[in-house]
């Protein structure tokens, strides 16, 4: 990692990010009950069936991981609002400390010269809800309006940007067709329709923004660079299906008013009906888009239903994850964003890190393969700025090490380590070449 912001345009932000659920600690400050806690509670989904009630104590440690992030240099802070912390119930009557806590998240920010970046929602969605079909009921799209009012009503007017849904892929297909995070399903007619929701969601979010006033809001989808096993005309389209659902469904969806065709395929008959009258409010106008990015996807086409595919890894390095390390596929998708979707639309990459095996002795931590990692994908947003793509930031996950879902407190995608009984923190080597570098 060696770089100094001159080699990027004026203007151009560096940042970290978190969420809510996993650092926080939600059994705090009167947060309410989340679809997360239950799936951690249901035996065999959650490593040692351990759940965000103490996170990495960020609720009380709050000016403490503030003065992390202003020493480490960055520009920008992006960070998530737990819709049960602000509303315990799901609606009806807000949490008071909870929005306190965001008042005081946001103006610690400002007061240390850091732009608050916000996502509202990161998967917590709160029990109430989910008792009523969460993202399969339609009325979820008005319920996080509502939600959206509630808590850009109290800090809208200071955050530097917002977005209203993280990583929609993993709201609808993981959690409702692979089942791998919460609620747990396995069941194409509620993926259909939640990954339809979430869209529909995220347009009644901006519209909702757009009515309080406030600007520069973007939209944050996750990517997968899906290459097919082999020359063969299967795998070519195993891939490109693959790549429908689960990178171009929901760029389409609000940047083209459209669903790709091969996703269609198999979730149109499960969609809820006259679904094609949604698209003016999914497609409302955004200022920017963020892609959050980390490997690649190696696509192998079987003979099971629909999407009739099997995903594998390759031959390259890998985190402990099992994700490989492929910086090529970010410069991919940042130019496909400009010439396919986004135009001349700013494009941030929200999202971009490494977990890895991180012990600290003695106080230090040396993690050389995370600032590798990090100087090989900073390579690739240079040369898609260097190609005319309008990158205009770059945000690092994570600030520090804290519970990765269905994974527990296992995998450490943090500059930052925790020691989660003591929640001591301490700087890595990557935090502080990261902020050397910065500071150049």
């Amino acid at each position: 990692m060696t770089f100094n912001r001159s080699e990027y345009p004026d203007g151009f932000k560096f940042g970290v990010a978190t969420s809510s659920y996993q650092i926080e600690g939600h059994s705090f400050g009167g947060a309410g009950r989340t679809h997360w806690d239950d799936f951690a509670q249901t035996p065999g989904n959650v490593v040692r069936s351990e759940n965000g009630d103490k996170g990495c104590d960020h609720y009380n440690r709050l000016d403490e991981d503030l003065d992390l992030i202003a020493n480490l240099g960055v520009d920008v802070y992006r960070f998530s609002t737990s819709w049960a912390r602000v509303l315990p119930e799901g609606r009806g009557a807000p949490n008071m400390e909870g929005l306190d806590f965001y008042d005081r998240l946001v103006d610690g920010l400002l007061e240390r010269g850091v732009k608050p970046a916000a996502t509202l929602y990161h998967w917590e969605l709160p029990s109430p809800l989910a008792d009523l079909g969460g993202w399969r009921n339609r009325d979820i799209a008005n319920w996080f309006a509502d939600f959206t009012e509630v808590i850009m009503g109290r800090v809208g007017d200071r955050v530097w940007s917002a977005a209203p849904i993280n990583e929609p892929w993993c709201v609808g297909w993981l959690s409702h067709f692979m089942g791998l995070h919460a609620p747990g399903l396995r069941d194409i007619r509620a993926t259909a329709r939640a990954m339809h929701h979430v869209l529909l969601a995220h347009g009644r979010a901006i519209e909702t923004m757009r009515g309080l006033g406030m600007d520069n809001l973007g939209a944050v989808c996750n990517l997968e660079w899906a290459m097919p096993a082999d020359n063969s005309p299967e795998a070519a389209l195993a891939a490109a299906r693959y790549d429908a659902i689960y990178n171009r469904f929901f760029l389409s969806g609000i940047f083209k008013g459209e669903y790709p065709s091969l996703a269609l395929e198999g979730l149109e008959p499960h969609l809820p009906n006259n679904w094609q009258d949604d698209f003016a409010t999914i497609s409302a106008p955004v200022d920017w888009c963020g892609l959050n990015y980390y490997t690649r996807k190696i696509v192998v086409p079987d003979d099971s239903p629909w999407p009739g595919y099997v995903e594998t890894t390759g031959e390259l390095p890998q985190t402990t994850m099992g994700w490989e390390i492929y910086p090529e596929g970010l410069a991919n998708f940042l130019r496909r964003a400009k010439d396919e979707y986004t135009g001349d639309l700013p494009i941030f990459v929200t999202e971009n890190g490494m977990s890895a095996d991180d012990v600290a002795v003695h106080g230090v931590v040396d993690d050389p393969h995370r600032i590798d990692y990090i100087g090989s994908h900073l390579e690739a947003v240079k040369s898609v700025i260097a190609e005319g793509v309008p990158v205009q930031g770059y945000y690092l996950w994570s600030l520090m090490d804290n519970y990765e879902w269905a994974l527990g407190y296992d995998k450490r995608f943090g500059l930052v380590h925790v020691n989660f009984d003591t929640f001591e923190r301490t700087p890595k080597a990557s935090y502080r070449k990261l902020a050397e570098m910065l500071k150049n």
